[in-house]
C-alpha cells in the first residue's frame, strides 16, 4: 500500500515509517469512515491505551524509584488521561491526517478531545503492531517527552482534589452548574462554574462540558489556595 503525502508526513513527525502501511492507514480512520472494505481505528485505540499504560508505568517507575503506589497513582492518571493525550495529539497534527466520515468533518471532529485522544492510542497500537514493544515505547517517550519527569507530585485531576478539599472540611461535595452555552450546534462553547457549599464559586469556559468543569474546578482550587 503506497501512503498519501500528508501521512507520508505524519510518519516524519512521530518519527517512525511503518513496514506495513495499511496499520497507519486503520489507525487513523474513524468509525464514521469504517466500511465493509476499510477498518476504523477501534481495537487499535483498545489495545493503544494498555501499551501506553504499561509504558508509562515502568517510566514512572523508573524516574522516581522512592515513590509509593499513592504518590505514583494520579501521576499515572494525568499521564494517560483523555486531555493529555489529546494534546499530544495536536502537537504533531494528528487531526489534519484522520480519515473522518462527513457528519464529523461537519461538527469539527480534528479538534474534539476524545476523538483525538483515541486516535493516538490507536496510533500506538498499530507502531506496537508494526514494530513491537520497544518501537511503540521508544514513540510514547518522544511524543510525551517532558510530561513523564514534570508530572505534579500529587496530579489528581482538579475535580477530584476539590472534592477531597470538600469533605476534608464536612463541606458537601462540589456542584458544576452550566451558566452559559455558546457557538454553533458543531462547535459548542460551554461556561460551567464550580460551587461549594461555603459560598466559593469559580467560573470557566470550554469546548467541552468535562473540561469546563475541570478547568471551574482548578480555578476554584487556586483562589482557595491563595485565600489561605
Amino acid at each position: 500500500m503506497k501512503l498519501s503525502s500528508d501521512l507520508r508526513a505524519f510518519q516524519g513527525r512521530i518519527g517512525h515509517v511503518f513496514t506495513d502501511p495499511a496499520l497507519l492507514v486503520r489507525a487513523v480512520t474513524h468509525a464514521s469512515m469504517s466500511s465493509a472494505n476499510r477498518d476504523d481505528n477501534q481495537r487499535l485505540e483498545f489495545l493503544g491505551d494498555r501499551v501506553l499504560g504499561l509504558v508509562m508505568a515502568e517510566a514512572l517507575l523508573s524516574t522516581d524509584k522512592q515513590a509509593s503506589e499513592g504518590q505514583l497513582a494520579p501521576r499515572f492518571n494525568a499521564l494517560v488521561r483523555k486531555e493529555t493525550c489529546a494534546d499530544v495529539a495536536r502537537e504533531i497534527d494528528l487531526g489534519q491526517v484522520l480519515k473522518l466520515g462527513r457528519s464529523e468533518m461537519i461538527s469539527g471532529g480534528r479538534r474534539k478531545q476524545a476523538l483525538l485522544g483515541d486516535a493516538i492510542e490507536a496510533v500506538i497500537a498499530a507502531v506496537y503492531q508494526d514494530a513491537g514493544f520497544e518501537a511503540a515505547r521508544a514513540l510514547v517517550l518522544r511524543l510525551w517527552g517532558d510530561r513523564i519527569d514534570t508530572v505534579e507530585d500529587d496530579a489528581r485531576d482538579a475535580k477530584t482534589a476539590l472534592q477531597e478539599w470538600a469533605q476534608a472540611r464536612k463541606l458537601a461535595p462540589p456542584k458544576y452548574v452550566q451558566v452559559a452555552r455558546s457557538g454553533p450546534d458543531h462547535a459548542p462553547v460551554f461556561t460551567i462554574a464550580a460551587r461549594l457549599e461555603n459560598g466559593a464559586e469559580a467560573q470557566a469556559t470550554a469546548p467541552s462540558k468535562r473540561s469546563a468543569e475541570q478547568a471551574a474546578a482548578t480555578t476554584l482550587l487556586a483562589q482557595l489556595e491563595n485565600s489561605k
